[in-house]
């Protein structure tokens, strides 16, 4: 019988704020401790982390715990199932929340735009991007929770995290201008999946460093009508298919990809098209450096001022300079 030379893979972790593990809920990780040069087993998967546990780590000052990085998948899905009860949690600092509700979206949203979607988004990834958007509202209407959530957002242009910025700001501006909690639920999903269609851009497209040739823009023009298709199979109001649909529509026609005009654009449509036109002004693209935010609204107020509305404008600062984020 011959010696198995293969040498074994070595086991990774990553570090996890014991604050992140909630008493009585069931992990499908296990839990380490650093002590003595070496990582110890703590609390075992499907073993219930209790207010014991918790208080150990408390009384010992201990910051981090640590779970197997092959495990990772499993604890972001804890997160998530835990995540409402996360982002209500007053006893968990404000930043804290912010990061895990920042996080816990973009690994919902990358996977998401990972997947190839020939039949569409999947029932499953619908549910889990319903399941952000209502836990997250409650939290976001909260006075100090933009301003908390502002340092995580990335400045470096992809899709998913576009997406996740653009929802963050339409929110903000929605719960501003008095709307209700069903409409803002219907449009912040709407804001979330506003790029959706994107997935059936190709990459070589919308990752291109030169100008876009002519057929490459009309490429890009479908991403709306592709984002409508690849949710026609789901349980969508009218505000979200809206949302999605004419988030590229310009006051003054010239939009698409239906020309629409005026109060022809619902509101909530306006707001989401001037976070997304703000986010990719801010953040640097394939072809554009990221402009600082005075930049980007001045260059809005001054040379889009026929095709956005400037009522939306005058409110999408007003909610970020209460932010801090000017």
């Amino acid at each position: 019988m011959g010696l198995n030379t293969r040498a074994a893979r070595p086991v990774s972790y990553f570090p996890v704020s014991p604050v992140m593990l909630f008493p009585e809920a069931l992990g499908d990780f296990s839990v380490y401790l650093w002590q003595g040069g070496d990582f110890v087993l703590y609390t075992a998967s499907g073993q219930k982390f209790t207010p014991r546990h918790r208080k150990v780590l408390h009384d010992n000052g201990v910051r981090e715990v640590y779970v197997q990085s092959s495990e990772k998948p499993q604890y972001e899905l804890y997160i998530e199932r835990n995540l409402g009860s996360i982002l209500m949690d007053e006893t968990l600092p404000v930043e804290v929340r912010s990061q895990v509700f920042y996080e816990a979206s973009n690994v919902v949203m990358q996977d998401i735009f990972d997947h190839k979607l020939p039949g569409g988004v999947r029932a499953r990834h619908f549910d889990r991007v319903t399941d952000i958007v209502r836990s997250s509202i409650r939290f976001l209407a909260s006075d100090k929770s933009l301003a908390a959530v502002a340092p995580f957002i990335s400045h470096d242009y992809k899709t998913y995290t576009h997406c996740m910025h653009v929802f963050i700001y339409s929110v903000a501006v929605f719960q501003a201008t008095g709307m209700s909690d069903a409409d803002t639920f219907e449009c912040g999903l709407g804001a979330l999946l506003h790029d959706i269609g994107k997935a059936r851009v190709p990459r070589r497209i919308l990752n291109k460093r030169g100008a876009l040739t002519q057929t490459e823009r009309e490429v890009i023009k479908e991403h709306p009508v592709h984002g409508v298709s690849m949710c026609s199979h789901l349980p969508m109001t009218q505000n979200t298919i809206n949302c999605i649909l004419f988030h590229h529509e310009k006051l003054d026609g010239t939009g698409y990809p239906a020309g629409l005009r005026q109060e022809h654009i619902p509101l909530p449509v306006r707001i989401i098209s001037m976070a997304d036109i703000y986010d990719a002004l801010t953040t640097a693209r394939p072809y554009a450096d990221a402009m600082p935010p005075y930049e980007a609204l001045t260059l809005i107020r001054q040379q889009m001022r026929d095709s956005v509305d400037m009522d939306v404008f005058r409110r999408f600062v007003a909610v970020l300079s209460g932010a801090d984020m000017l």
